[in-house]
């Protein structure tokens, strides 16, 4: 299956926007952000001024929804999405080891796709899993507990090769 254009893209995102029943007012904006997000993988600043202009909603109103929400971003993400929990539990266990050894690993700042698209790694609060600090969450289904520096490359190569 090959890739999609950005312009079949923004064709796709219109029609969803002309196909779901605005009614003037805003009142689908987070469901048009959603769907733009999923076919974009983020949400760039055209497609954030095309919205604007389709809703008729000023743009700073959803820069304000985007960044308010912690699940849209206006950054490319990778396709394996790492996070690595510094809550308190996994903090004091090294997890600021862990997220450095990610960083070191892929040769990437923090919340930056590496040159391939595949991998991006992003730091969070807790992952509700402090039983098994330090603990990882790759693509929001794979967990990783108990961890040490050592075992970040290990992770790696298993996304790596699934592509």
């Amino acid at each position: 299956m090959l890739a999609k254009t950005k312009e079949e893209l923004l064709k796709e995102l219109e029609e969803y926007i002309e196909n779901h029943g605005y009614d003037g007012k805003g009142d689908v904006l987070i469901q048009v952000l959603h769907k733009a997000q999923e076919l974009f993988g983020y949400l760039p600043a055209d497609v954030l001024e095309l919205i604007s202009d389709r809703l008729n909603v000023p743009l700073s109103k959803i820069y304000g929804v985007v960044t308010f929400y912690n699940f849209f971003s206006t950054r490319p993400k990778g396709k394996h999405q790492i996070k690595v929990c510094l809550g308190t539990a996994c903090y004091v266990k090294g997890a600021d080891r862990i997220l450095e050894r990610f960083l070191e690993e892929l040769k990437v700042g923090l919340d930056e796709p590496t040159s391939d698209g595949l991998f991006s790694v992003h730091a969070v609060r807790c992952l509700g899993a402090c039983s098994m600090a330090p603990v990882v969450m790759v693509d929001d289904k794979d967990f990783y507990g108990r961890l040490t520096p050592d075992v970040v490359p290990r992770i790696i190569s298993k996304y790596r090769r699934e592509g």
